[in-house]
């Protein structure tokens, strides 16, 4: 499973790597950090899961959501936020994300969703927390 992290901090990102770096069948297809950057690698990587920040130079994760998922419906699309608000969460889940989780209480969660993600390849995304 190819996994691109989107996403401006790179603490993040380097921690994200790290953790990553032990999740057999999950290959780092690279980083972006920021709207636009994010959406044309996308396009061109066609990766199988995006962990996606809220809050990126540019616009939002939400911008990149909204502009990739009716392309990429079989895209699993993590959004992973500091800004885990229940408006935020329901706008995200509503726009075809299919998990919302906030980094500071659930990151260690990340490994596990795509061990999930892995085990779903062959259905179709539809999942969502």
């Amino acid at each position: 499973m190819k996994v691109l992290i989107a996403d401006d901090s790179l603490l993040f990102v380097e921690r994200l790597t790290e953790l990553l770096r032990d999740v057999p069948g999950v290959e780092l297809a690279g980083q972006t950090g920021d709207v636009s950057e994010s959406v044309r690698r996308i396009q061109q990587m066609k990766p199988d899961a995006v962990i996606l920040d809220l809050q990126m130079p540019g616009g939002s994760g939400l911008d990149v959501l909204r502009a990739i998922r009716p392309d990429h419906p079989g895209l699993y699309i993590l959004i992973c936020t500091n800004y885990p608000y229940p408006q935020y969460r329901q706008e995200c889940l509503s726009a075809g994300a299919n998990y919302f989780l906030d980094k500071s209480a659930e990151f260690e969660k990340i490994p596990a969703l795509l061990h999930q993600f892995l085990r779903n390849s062959a259905k179709p995304a539809t999942a969502a927390r």
